[in-house]
């Protein structure tokens, strides 16, 4: 399949016939290895730094055919993504990704937004915080994105209909595969699901762990391990790096000085804040501001 990537704009007036579901932007791209990503051909509303990373506005799918790379978000340790893996992404989580300089990767993607998909994508069986869903080389989804793409280089008077028909489509076998996986899951696995879903509730609380194990009728000493088994980290290195990602979307999103940041975040000073975030994500919280302002039309 030839590389394809297509940014669309709907007047309001035909969002009625897309079943609930607007299709934002489409594309298939085939990142060599050892280039900068992403490349330049990103419009500016969808282009990150490594550094800064991005949140979005729309929910997006991605998946990865071919190659190798890394995905971080919002409460979630750097994790290797392999060919076969699909990114779901959610409006507002705070993401970064991109390709082992060694391998690049063949990606497919969709944005888009809407009723339906809102509906759908806050189902129980699906996770903004762990948005990873290893489906393997799967041909249908495949198949579905090629027609999807076909269907988007002629944009006949039926487009918008169909088009959602094929997202609709693809949603399905995200979902299928999401049930399968969960299905899956170790008891273990479950249960630092539950807890990793509290420690979200709390991310701005000091929270204590031994309490925590005990009051899920654990021994502190299996939850410990078997969380670092699971998710790769232990948890007070989780909740930490939790806090500091919030930390870094609310001094992009806001004029908080770092001290209200620090306090609202749960830190106990601001040197303390300014000295574990320059340790942690290897550049100074005052740095962020300065780079949106030099990023800024």
């Amino acid at each position: 399949m030839k590389q394809f990537r297509q940014y669309f704009t709907f007047a309001s007036n035909n969002t009625a016939d897309t079943l609930g579901i607007n299709v934002l932007n489409l594309g298939h791209n085939i990142h060599p290895a050892n280039k900068p990503y992403p490349d330049i051909q990103h419009p500016d509303s969808y282009y990150f730094e490594w550094e800064k990373g991005r949140s979005l506005k729309e929910y997006q799918i991605i998946y990865i055919s071919k190659g190798e790379g890394y995905f971080e978000s919002n409460g979630l340790p750097p994790q290797l993504i392999e060919s076969g893996t699909i990114i779901l992404l959610y409006p507002g989580i705070w993401h970064r990704f991109r390709p082992k300089e060694e391998t690049g990767w063949e990606e497919y993607w969709v944005g888009f937004s809407g009723a339906y998909a809102k509906y759908l994508l806050e189902q129980e069986c699906f996770n903004p915080q762990n948005p990873i869903i290893k489906v393997g080389f799967n041909t249908e989804f495949l198949e579905t994105f090629s027609r999807f793409i076909a269907l988007a280089e002629v944009q006949e008077a039926s487009y918008l209909k169909l088009s959602s028909f094929l997202l609709i489509q693809l949603l399905g076998i995200v979902y299928t595969s999401v049930l399968l996986s969960n299905q899956k899951k170790s008891r273990k696995e479950e249960i630092i699901d539950q807890i990793r879903n509290e420690i979200h509730r709390k991310w701005n609380n000091h929270i204590d762990f031994e309490e925590l194990a005990q009051s899920n009728n654990l021994s502190y000493v299996w939850f410990r391990k078997t969380f670092k088994e699971v998710l790769g980290t232990s948890p007070n290195q989780y909740h930490l790096l939790l806090k500091l990602r919030k930390a870094e979307q609310i001094i992009q999103d806001s004029n908080l000085t770092l001290s209200e940041v620090a306090y609202q975040c749960g830190f106990e000073s601001e040197f303390y804040f300014s000295r574990i975030f320059k340790k942690k994500m290897n550049y100074n919280p005052s740095e962020i501001r300065k780079k949106n302002i030099s990023t800024c039309p």
